[in-house]
């Protein structure tokens, strides 16, 4: 077998590879011998048939499957020879094939750049920190109690008014045609909660208690249910109860109903719960900086084939936003055409980055255990609680969602490995400047 590199440009390779007649018989008839030491024809035992009658009947296949294992040899020989490493299974293309002649045929492919990695305590990166404000935690016990308050029952004979819960029937139509999800009976809906679209709530103030109120509203351009969107609707609405909002005052005694022994405590705890997401957040924007970092400081060619799947999935990501009606301002107010370039731009840098923390997690001998797993599963849970036995059979019967999961949590060990390496300061910001994530890549 004779191997020759035709062509080395960038990350494309081509090779080459002749195989001759005398190897590609001698293969053929190994394998006719092979099989004639087992197959019996009629008149013959097993191992006793003629060689001539195996070869007139077994040898066109005999021959597809020597070529097969030629190439396949062949393609072998050319990764472990010239010690490649493909992104993919290479191509190969049969250029010569004739009985009695030599074959022919080339195999190309894109392979992975090499990394060559430095020492990591040249790159700096800035952690960004916030204190808890105690306005925060004032905000946050507001809103625990507006979530634990109850409604009184109005007897009195009034219209209603803003911050009223207005107990309602309605049924929606459109140019007289009832639609799908436009129909409700008895639903609390609170006057001012801006929970229902745009103009619906203000035209049930200064109504009473039995009053059918003919609410006309437009559904907004980007309403998620797009047989609706931008269109007016008439809604048939019955105000059957007005109820008072009783807030609950916030004391030792809510605090007890809050499951901690005193209000003090109650305020200790909801400023660790907010500490802690300021710390969740501090992290994204330090690997976030850590990456950005990392973009910089190495510069080596990515293989076109991963930015091409890279790319092709954001798109179908954007293309999907787009339908939807659920692209950001920022994406609504950019040309296509710069938004494509700039996509593709993001595509090189993921492909960049993945690869670099791929050689890096190699290097430094970072595993993922099933314990890494296990927690990683167990923080999604916690995170929906509602959803929690959902979220566990999902992972355990989609193989597929464990590899996704197992790669996420890999690239955040590697990143976490490299921030032990890096040397890092801290900044303290405000609370706007720390949840501020306007960049687009990631």
């Amino acid at each position: 077998m004779n191997i020759n590199e035709t062509k080395s440009e960038g990350l494309s390779r081509e090779y080459n590879v002749v195989v001759s007649s005398d190897e590609f018989n001698a293969e053929v008839n190994k394998k006719l011998k092979e099989i004639s030491k087992n197959v019996s024809m009629a008149g013959f035992r097993a191992g006793k048939v003629p060689f001539a009658m195996i070869e007139k009947k077994y040898k066109a296949n005999v021959m597809s499957e020597a070529l097969d294992d030629l190439v396949r040899d062949g393609m072998n020989k050319v990764i472990t020879d010239n010690n490649l490493r493909p992104v993919f299974t290479p191509d190969v293309n049969l250029d010569k094939f004739e009985e009695g002649k030599d074959i022919e045929f080339k195999v190309s492919m894109e392979v992975m750049p090499s990394i060559e990695l430095n020492e990591f305590k040249g790159i700096k990166v800035e952690k960004l920190v916030a204190e808890v404000p105690s306005e925060e935690v004032e905000k946050a016990l507001n809103y625990m109690a507006e979530s634990r308050r109850d409604t009184i029952k109005v007897e009195e004979d009034r219209e209603t008014k803003k911050g009223d819960v207005t107990v309602i029937d309605f049924v929606g139509s459109i140019d007289g045609v009832e639609f799908e999800g436009g129909k409700g009976e008895a639903y609390p809906l609170e006057i001012g909660s801006n929970s229902f679209i745009p103009g619906y709530e203000d035209q049930l103030i200064g109504k009473k208690v039995g009053d059918v109120v003919d609410v006309k509203a437009t559904f907004p351009e980007n309403y998620h249910a797009k047989d609706l969107a931008g269109k007016e609707a008439l809604f048939v609405t019955t105000i059957k109860e007005i109820r008072e909002i009783k807030k609950s005052e916030i004391n030792d005694e809510f605090a007890k109903s809050m499951g901690e022994e005193n209000l003090d405590k109650l305020k200790e705890t909801i400023k660790g719960r907010i500490a802690k997401d300021y710390d969740n957040a501090s992290k994204m924007k330090l690997k976030r900086a850590l990456l950005d970092a990392l973009d910089k400081a190495y510069n080596f060619e990515v293989p076109q084939k991963l930015v091409d799947m890279e790319y092709d999935s954001i798109i179908k990501q954007y293309e999907a936003a787009k339908q939807n009606n659920q692209l950001d301002e920022d994406e609504k107010n950019k040309n296509e055409e710069d938004l494509l370039k700039e996509y593709k731009e993001i595509a090189v840098r993921r492909v960049k980055l993945g690869l670099l923390l791929a050689e890096v997690g190699n290097t430094s001998k970072v595993e993922v255990k099933q314990e890494d797993i296990n927690q990683a599963i167990m923080m999604e849970a916690q995170r929906y609680p509602m959803q929690a036995k959902a979220i566990f059979d999902f992972y355990l019967k989609n193989k597929e969602a464990i590899e996704r999961l197992r790669t996420s949590v890999y690239e955040e060990k590697v990143i976490d490995y490299v921030l032990t390496q890096v040397e890092t300061t801290e900044k303290t910001v405000s609370v706007e400047e720390l949840y501020n994530f306007d960049e687009k890549v990631a």
